[in-house]
């Protein structure tokens, strides 16, 4: 019997004897796969093994690819020639951007006019004309004659039965309760206060000095507090950083400062009282405490934290005054402007068209994706990709 084994051995082909060999190989490089797959698992399952590997990805993050490492010496030596240019153009830029800003400001002059008389309108020292509120909507300009007349009949019979208010009530009230950003600050201790806001300003920076705008709050006499005026100051830059001149993407706002309100005694809605038990440890006895806390408000808008000289902020300020910035630029470029357009809810509206075409282009994109994979032959529908061999 053995010796049939060995005369069969060795009448196998030689070619049988590889595929014999391959396989094994397989068997053995499946089974080291394994062992590698299970020490994988066992070390991701390593806290400090993880942690190690996150930093070390982190610094990776920004770190050049390698391949201007591999260019020759004379062609990186040109590379850097561009980059000097686009340092020049990035100062060129800079330039463009403070003549926006003298443009800005020229043109500040001739709309503010128009903003005074928007005042006078909502404070009710200046009343209208009426062909100044003449107003043609489009949903009246398909009515017959008979039914304008009809409709201004009713609104007559109506502002009969009520007192005649002056100007427009809440104007910026509704204004802000309208606007997301803006009403997420607001709190319900805040709109009576805000009931006696009558304007707000945009301010820009005097020609030669550093680039900076202003809001200016202008409020009638009131029971909350003395000022007649609230501003917020933001400090912009608009050259490039030259540790980092690549990064200069136009002003952007390097700080804010507000202004001190002068509550007048018991009615600072920017801080709240309460009150705290305490237990001694010897006697035991409890004793009550009565503190004084910082309270979310609207008007902690005019109080930013303090950027110090070093620059350096906790998450906590870094993310205020991130938010602060926004709301600031917002009032600024879209507010201020637009006031009535965001009273009626126009601006609104408008806002919302934008987000959703977006949303349909965004739609379309991802069908137009789908079904360039289905005509894909090599696409595999049953895990969404293309399956190459």
């Amino acid at each position: 019997m053995a010796d049939m084994d060995n005369k069969d051995q060795a009448e196998l082909d030689p070619a049988d004897l590889e595929d014999v060999e391959d396989v094994e190989e397989e068997e053995t490089g499946e089974d080291v796969n394994s062992k590698a797959r299970q020490l994988t698992v066992q070390m991701m399952q390593n806290p400090q093994i993880l942690a190690a590997l996150q930093e070390r990805l982190d610094g990776l993050v920004g770190s050049p690819s390698g391949y201007m490492e591999s260019l020759p010496k004379v062609v990186k030596r040109r590379v850097n020639a561009l980059k000097n240019l686009q340092v020049k153009c990035a100062h060129i830029e800079a330039k463009f951007y403070e003549e926006v800003h003298e443009l800005e400001r020229k043109y500040a002059a001739l709309y503010q006019p128009l903003f005074d008389k928007r005042s006078d309108i909502v404070k009710a020292a200046y009343e209208p004309t009426e062909e100044e509120c003449e107003w043609k909507a489009d949903e009246e300009e398909e009515l017959t004659e008979e039914m304008k007349e009809k409709a201004k009949v009713e609104e007559e019979k109506k502002d009969e039965e009520k007192e005649d208010p002056k100007g427009i009530p809440e104007f910026w009230l509704t204004v802000f309760k309208n606007v997301d950003l803006l009403s997420d600050m607001l709190q319900e201790h805040d709109e009576p206060i805000l009931k006696h806001l009558q304007d707000i300003k945009v301010k820009f920076s005097d020609p030669g000095q550093p680039m900076s705008f202003s809001l200016e709050f202008y409020f009638e006499p009131n029971e909350f507090f003395t000022n007649t005026l609230l501003t917020k100051t933001y400090k912009m830059r608009s050259e490039p950083d030259e540790n980092d001149p690549f990064s200069f993407d136009g002003p952007e706002i390097m700080g804010c400062t507000g202004c001190t309100i002068d509550w007048t005694k018991g009615k600072n809605i920017t801080l709240k009282t309460i009150k705290k038990k305490q237990k001694h440890k010897g006697r035991g006895t409890v004793r009550t405490v009565t503190k004084t806390v910082p309270n979310d408000s609207f008007f902690n808008f005019f109080t930013p934290p303090d950027v110090p000289e070093s620059g350096d902020l906790d998450e906590d300020s870094e993310a205020v005054l991130a938010a602060d910035f926004e709301i600031g630029h917002f009032i600024r470029e879209r507010i201020v402007p637009r006031a009535v357009l965001y009273f009626t809810g126009e601006a609104i509206e408008d806002d919302d068209d934008d987000y959703d075409e977006e949303g349909e282009e965004a739609d379309d994109e991802e069908g137009e994706e789908e079904g360039e994979e289905e005509n894909d032959p090599d696409y595999d529908p049953k895990v969404g990709r293309r399956a190459y061999c």
